[in-house]
């Protein structure tokens, strides 16, 4: 029984430690093409809405949930296309969030979906009909073909968190 748990154990830690290497990109594009439809279309309705609520399988992955008022935002977009990149490129994309409330936006956390994707974002609190920047920066070494990326962004809003996606066709 030691023995299943612990080759348990190791297999969920090597998928988390792959999920930015080389991978077999027909499976890697389907599973992520999956992950980002399913993700997008239910993740409105995903993440807790108070501190009470009940804890799921994957807590770790959940960001604490903001004690600032709630707002609303609009986006300019939230997916974006790199289009053909070379392989090794380093390049960014800036979404621009404006926040549409009557209280001051706080953007608590932007959690990328893998380790290929940094994000740098407004930290101070967005007044009232002011915009702020989302910039996500991603590093095509890794990678062959088409990709397709996330970003989850968690703020004092009322559908948190907010998914940013890009994709792009990476040459060689």
């Amino acid at each position: 029984m030691k023995k299943t748990l612990s080759i348990i154990a190791l297999s969920i830690i090597g998928l988390g430690l792959v999920s930015c290497k080389k991978e077999n990109q027909q499976a890697a594009a389907g599973a992520e093409a999956a992950n980002i439809t399913d993700s997008t279309a239910g993740a409105t309705n995903l993440a807790p809405t108070d501190s009470a609520a009940a804890p799921t399988a994957n807590t770790a992955e959940v960001a604490p949930v903001s004690n600032q008022p709630l707002t609303s935002v609009a986006l300019s977009e939230n997916n974006f296309d790199f289009g053909n990149i070379k392989k090794g490129d380093k390049v960014e994309h800036v979404y621009e969030i404006t926040n549409t409330g009557k209280n001051p936006l706080v953007i608590s956390e932007v959690k990328p979906g893998c380790g290929c994707t940094a994000p740098d974002f407004t930290k101070d609190p967005i007044l009232p009909g002011k915009k702020g920047k989302i910039t996500l920066h991603f590093d095509s070494s890794s990678f062959d073909g088409n990709v397709q990326k996330y970003a989850d962004v968690f703020a004092n809003v009322d559908k948190a968190p907010i998914k940013l996606t890009f994709t792009a066709n990476i040459q060689p």
